[in-house]
């Protein structure tokens, strides 16, 4: 019989079991020689480090494995040991790629993400919603970690917490010190068994977060700028490790900008309300600017709707367009002939 004790920990189930024998050919409940599944914890520039029956191995993968593994996949691996295959994903927490307009896979098969944000700093309203846009891409469930709480007074924090939640009403803010080690018993509980995933900018205090939940020293920790808060980055490949009360644990490199590259529902159930609201516009292509018999437009005059919250909205609601645009080839040259007609036009009136 299969022993599956050293990767059970790292999220095996059933359902993986399942899926591994079905891309190999063979029905349920078939005892496989060879090729072994295995989780990819690590992912940097010398190739893959992957979690399999027999322990870590360090692996290459070429490029006949498609999608490519990241951090948090379960692969198949052969003897060599090479990645076969990747198995289906559960989900995927994607990005817009660093100064380009293409994807970044960030992690695979994550269930929860922490949206960490030190109290050192201002909470950034515009960074969170933007974070719960890839996660709901992701589909994935998400809550707000204000780290630093040794660092500001009890009146400080509450005002931060406040400010956080204005993303969401609904939205679930836990405060915590991982120096002072008080909120992290809290925050395991409400984790539980799953695959987590950190996101938040350098000097947010994420690597000493992780080795509280964790409870080991398996981040790096860095000095931050007094002038600025900003932190240098710690982390410099992304890796996944095994929670001290079950579950796993990827830790991402510090992120300066929050691209979203996610399709345009994400960035609805990001903000219901304002969807909810734009459905008694007087038109369905409203752009909620000077429209008349906009809802929005009408929430911001009467004062029940937050104008900033709207920015922010429109805002990703563009770049998930263009994402989306991008994704697709035959949509991306329906938008390059309409851009063109409309130079065109532009150019004939100029000239009339």
């Amino acid at each position: 019989m299969t022993d599956d004790t050293a990767i059970e920990p790292y999220g095996w189930d059933p359902g993986w079991e399942a899926s591994f024998q079905a891309a190999l050919g063979h029905p349920p409940g078939s005892e496989i020689d060879g090729p072994v599944p295995g989780r990819v914890v690590r992912h940097d520039g010398a190739g893959l480090v992957v979690a399999t029956r027999g322990g870590p191995v360090r692996a290459m993968f070429g490029p006949s494995v498609d999608p490519a593994p990241v951090v948090g996949d379960w692969v198949i691996v052969d003897s060599i040991p090479n990645p076969r295959l990747t198995l289906p994903r559960r989900s995927l927490l994607r990005r817009r790629a660093a100064g380009g307009e293409g994807e970044q896979a960030m992690a695979a098969n994550v269930d929860v993400v922490l949206i960490v944000c030190g109290l050192d700093r201002p909470v950034r309203l515009g960074r969170i919603q933007r974070t719960m846009t890839l996660a709901n891409d992701a589909g994935a469930e998400y809550l707000v970690v204000l780290t630093k709480a040794d660092t500001v007074g009890p009146q400080a924090a509450a005002v931060a917490e406040v400010t956080a939640s204005e993303a969401d009403p609904d939205l679930r803010v836990v405060t915590l010190s991982a120096l002072g080690g008080w909120g992290i018993t809290d925050l395991l509980a409400h984790i539980g068994p799953r695959t987590v995933a950190l996101i938040g900018e350098s000097g947010a205090g994420k690597s000493t977060l992780v080795n509280a939940l964790v409870n080991a020293e398996v981040a790096a920790t860095g000095e931050v700028r007094a002038g600025d808060a900003k932190g240098r980055h710690t982390t410099t490949a992304r890796q996944l490790h095994l929670l001290a009360g079950g579950g796993v644990l990827v830790d991402t490199p510090g992120i300066r900008e929050v691209g979203v590259f996610a399709d345009p529902d994400a960035v609805a159930e990001t903000f219901p309300d304002l969807e909810d609201l734009a459905l008694g516009c007087r038109f369905n292509d409203c752009a909620h600017q000077s429209e008349p018999g906009c809802a929005i437009s009408a929430g911001i005059a009467d004062g029940t709707v937050d104008p900033d919250r709207v920015e922010r909205w429109r805002s990703l609601e563009i770049e998930a367009e263009a994402a989306a645009i991008r994704a697709d080839p035959v949509a991306a040259r329906r938008q390059d002939r309409r851009t063109g007609r409309m130079y065109r036009d532009i150019l004939r009136d100029k000239h009339r």
